[in-house]
């Protein structure tokens, strides 16, 4: 029995580790892009500064996944133009996961939009954001934005 034993394929489970300076730097980075969308829409030379070229997304907007930096930025594009506006972005309970180069956030995404007219909407998401780190620099290259409705009573 002691033998079969032996021969049992040995599992390795990875575990994240509590690095509070990177999850600084992660959440930091997400803020540093909300405040660069606020302060011009139209600037995604700025907002899209940390995007892997070979960024992928899923989001409530489209049935597929976004392929590539380039598609992203054509398609935020037109919000640089919009009518609306973000005014207010707040992270909620985020979490920063740390698994050696590789860094997950997750978190509730509260925000307010302003319309032409003035009006204030509120917004909301589940998100989950990985980035890498490459050559010292940490990398946006997967989201994953989907919708949190209100719940029903």
């Amino acid at each position: 029995m002691l033998t079969g034993i032996a021969f049992l394929p040995s599992t390795s489970y990875a575990q994240s580790s509590t690095n509070p300076q990177t999850a600084d730097k992660i959440i930091g980075i997400v803020k540093a892009q909300w405040a660069a969308e606020i302060a011009d829409p139209s600037n995604l030379v700025e907002q899209f500064k940390n995007y892997a070229d070979d960024y992928t997304e899923f989001n409530s907007d489209y049935s597929t996944r976004l392929d590539g930096k380039s598609v992203s930025m054509k398609l935020s594009e037109p919000s640089g133009k919009a009518s609306s506006s973000s005014v207010a972005a707040e992270m909620l309970n985020p979490k920063v996961q740390v698994y050696g180069d590789v860094a997950i956030l997750s978190y509730n995404f509260a925000g307010i939009t302003r319309d032409k007219d003035g009006v204030m909407t509120p917004t909301r998401a589940k998100s989950t954001r990985v980035y890498v780190k490459q050559n010292g620099k940490w990398t946006f290259v997967h989201g994953n934005f989907a919708p949190d409705p209100l719940p029903k009573n």
